[in-house]
C-alpha cells in the first residue's frame, strides 16, 4: 500500500514537469490574478467591512485552486499511462 502511494505522487510530479496546453496556461495565469487580488484585499492595511474580507477569502481560494488545477494538466498525447506491472 505504501508502494502504490509513492507511485501515485511520482506520477502527479511527473504531470506538473511536463508542458501546459495553452488554454490551461492562460487559465494558471487568471488564477494567479485572482490569487493575487484577493490576498491584497484580505490583507489591506485598512479596515474593510467583513464581507469585503469574506469574499477576498473565497476569490483568493478560487485562484489557488484554478491555478493548482492548471498546472497539472497535461496534453492527451504527452499523458502516458503506464499499464500496472504483473508479478
Amino acid at each position: 500500500m505504501e508502494k502504490r502511494k509513492q507511485d501515485k505522487l511520482a506520477s502527479a510530479g511527473k504531470r506538473c514537469k511536463k508542458e501546459t496546453p495553452p488554454f490551461f496556461k492562460k487559465l494558471r495565469t487568471a488564477g494567479l490574478v485572482l490569487a493575487a487580488i484577493g490576498t491584497s484585499i484580505v490583507a489591506a492595511p485598512i479596515a474593510l467591512p467583513a464581507i469585503a474580507v469574506t469574499i477576498g477569502g473565497y476569490v483568493l481560494l478560487g485562484g489557488t485552486v484554478i491555478t493548482a488545477v492548471s498546472q497539472t494538466a497535461v496534453s492527451e498525447n504527452e499523458c502516458d499511462l503506464e499499464a500496472p506491472k504483473k508479478k
